[in-house]
């Protein structure tokens, strides 16, 4: 018996360009993201606490980049501005919990604790949108919610291997992966049903206009008392990529 025919076929059948692209693409938003926790890691080091300050900038480009494209188009909104406002809401202060971990918590376990996200989208798709999983998948997710399991408790014990208040910085990140994962959840549910670029563009727009609006409420006092240089604007304009 061939034992090698069911494992070239299924390897044919899956391994595509399209997948291979994929795999790429999904490797490049990892990357970017561990750059970004990397960055605001060093500024929290450099004792700089602007957690809002640090994805406004992305929240322009956004508005900036995909609002020509909406404009350029002429068309109306498909969807009305107010879920937007909310949708904004919710991810500034995601963003806004899980950078301010960044000054309590050490980056791996911030960036460990993040991935709590996939668990409460998991939650989330199948409450509201209907998803429905498999026992695989659900037994993953579970492995990995028991692995952030572990890195809290060893935070909680004093051994999470840097920051001042750990458990702190793990518990605001928790936090914010609740905020990030129905952010995500809202958004995919747009995306599908409506427009893509005008979902990315008023999420820029409203993720704008709420981070001014907090940053002018709780920032100011800390940005004005900041001694700025090169590294710390470069890392702020990194941590926007």
């Amino acid at each position: 018996m061939n034992w090698n025919a069911p494992i070239n076929s299924w390897w044919r059948s899956h391994v595509t360009l399209r997948t291979l692209y994929l795999l790429f693409l999904g490797q490049l938003v990892s990357f970017t993201l561990a750059l970004m926790s990397f960055t605001s890691s060093l500024i929290a080091d450099l004792g700089v606490d602007a957690p809002v300050t640090q994805s406004a900038f992305a929240y322009f480009s956004l508005a900036l980049v995909y609002g020509g494209v909406l404009l350029y188009r002429r068309q109306r909104l498909r969807v009305a501005w107010y879920w937007y406002l909310l949708l904004g809401f919710v991810d500034v202060q995601g963003n806004f919990l899980v950078n301010k971990a960044y000054q309590f918590s050490s980056i791996t376990s911030v960036t460990l604790l993040d991935c709590c996200t996939i668990a409460w989208a998991i939650v989330l798709t199948w409450l509201f949108l209907g998803t429905r999983y498999s026992l695989w998948q659900l037994l993953g997710a579970a492995l990995c919610v028991l692995g952030l399991g572990l890195v809290l408790l060893s935070d909680a014990g004093g051994d999470g291997g840097g920051g001042s208040r750990p458990l702190l910085g793990d518990v605001l990140v928790i936090a914010g992966t609740i905020f990030f994962a129905t952010s995500n959840v809202g958004e995919e549910f747009f995306v599908k049903k409506k427009d893509r670029v005008e979902v990315v563009c008023m999420i820029g727009v409203y993720g704008l206009l709420v981070s001014a609006v907090q940053l002018s409420i709780l920032e100011l006092k800390s940005l004005e008392s900041v001694e700025w240089s090169t590294n710390i604007v470069s890392n702020l304009l990194l941590n926007n990529l």
